[in-house]
């Protein structure tokens, strides 16, 4: 595409937005609103002590070490360094844009290669359990037997993902392919010692960097969340989602699936948390139904996380597009393993007798759903804390350039 079309394409979306934020400034300030509750109250103080972790654990060489000792299953598996092992780990238990962040750090530290990085990025980059288990299943479907079945469905289909694309890039890769070496406890702890020993920062400032580098990226991720909320307020505002969903409805019509979740999918296409929402309020003839359409946003993480991730990458020379089509991929994995999975791990396990236990009685026993609202509870005050911090950081940062500290 010739860079003149690009500026008309970009400028036209620009002023159309503005013109929709000038029509319609009550409804975009309360969909930024919620996004930025959605940013302040779960996501800062959920992924801040990750990203924070993350950092420190390059800088002291225990990625490496990690690296050494998952050698063997990485490489076979994934054909990625050991160091991905790392993101693989990172990315399940925090979720997106996690397992991005990580990967673009490894690259800059020279970790992987271009081509090995697009690898790690392509099943990395997945869902956390605390949001598939608490928010999902037991905050917007109110049955945390689901939770099993997405989290087999979503973490299986990325493994999948992760084997199917160990092929992309290979001929261009081959050539940077370490060759394989024993395990070796005493081998990773040398590596470990020298990536530490390379590091010459002082303790207190490899720590300042860790949170200050942290927190920038959380803002930024804070943007996307509050920038998608209001896009999707906008295109339902100006009939662009219903015209759309209109599509979506004969696709639905081939796979059997009801009309009525057109609307909810395509704004989970943008938003994964409102379109679950939104597909759980849908009346269908059964929950498999809503779980194929909630499985496939979860894999493909929603054009807002994806817009995370291509942020975080336009800093190194990843490239985007085998994110998304490994994005793509998970999600119809996932939702073939959801039909799959469905009789033996939902309607087969063995549980107790959910109506004769109260509702609440039943949110207040997960503990998934129990940690989702602490994080709701004192979520605000994390977020000030790790702001409040970053700033003064940012001053003391900007006062030794000067020369003042």
């Amino acid at each position: 595409m010739r860079p003149v079309i690009q500026t008309c394409i970009y400028s036209t979306i620009t002023v159309f937005i503005t013109f929709c934020l000038i029509k319609f400034p009550d409804d975009a300030l309360e969909a930024s609103i919620r996004g930025l509750s959605l940013w302040w109250e779960v996501v800062f103080p959920s992924l801040l002590p990750f990203f924070i972790t993350a950092e420190l654990l390059l800088a002291f060489g225990v990625v490496k070490f990690i690296g050494v000792l998952f050698e063997p299953i990485m490489r076979p598996l994934f054909n990625v360094p050991g160091v991905g092992s790392f993101g693989w780990m990172m990315g399940m238990a925090s979720g997106y844009p996690t397992g991005a962040k990580i990967a673009a750090r490894l690259r800059e530290e020279s970790h992987l290669s271009q081509i090995e990085a697009e690898r790690l990025v392509s099943f990395t980059n997945n869902s956390s359990p605390l949001f598939i288990f608490g928010a999902i299943s037991v905050g917007f479907f109110h049955d945390a037997r689901l939770g099993m079945l997405l989290a087999a469905s979503h973490y299986i289909g990325n493994t999948v993902v992760g084997i199917v694309m160990r092929f992309h890039g290979q001929s261009a890769g081959a050539s940077l392919t370490e060759k394989r070496k024993r395990v070796s406890f005493k081998r990773a702890f040398q590596e470990m010692h020298q990536t530490r020993m390379k590091d010459r920062r002082p303790f207190g400032e490899i720590l300042g960097d860790a949170v200050l580098n942290s927190i920038k990226t959380l803002v930024m991720v804070g943007g996307f969340i509050i920038l998608f909320s209001v896009l999707i307020k906008l295109l339902f505002l100006i009939g662009i989602s219903e015209k759309i969903s209109l599509l979506f409805q004969y696709a639905l019509a081939i796979l059997s699936l009801p009309k009525e979740l057109a609307l909810p999918f395509f704004s989970g296409l943008f938003e994964i948390t409102i379109g679950g929402n939104m597909i759980s309020q849908v009346q269908t003839d059964t929950l498999l139904q809503q779980a194929i359409l909630v499985s496939f946003i979860l894999g493909f993480n929603g054009f807002s996380v994806q817009a995370q991730v291509a942020s975080i990458l336009a800093k190194t020379d990843i490239r985007f597009y085998p994110y998304f089509l490994s994005r793509l991929l998970h999600g119809t994995v996932a939702s073939l393993l959801t039909i799959l999975l469905y009789k033996p791990l939902y309607l087969d396990r063995q549980v107790y007798d959910l109506e004769a236990i109260p509702v609440s009685g039943q949110f207040a026993g997960n503990l998934s759903y129990a940690i989702w609202e602490y994080l709701q509870q004192l979520g605000p005050m994390i977020t000030w804390a790790g702001l409040g911090i970053g700033i003064i950081l940012l001053w003391k940062k900007e006062m030794i350039a000067k020369g003042r500290w």
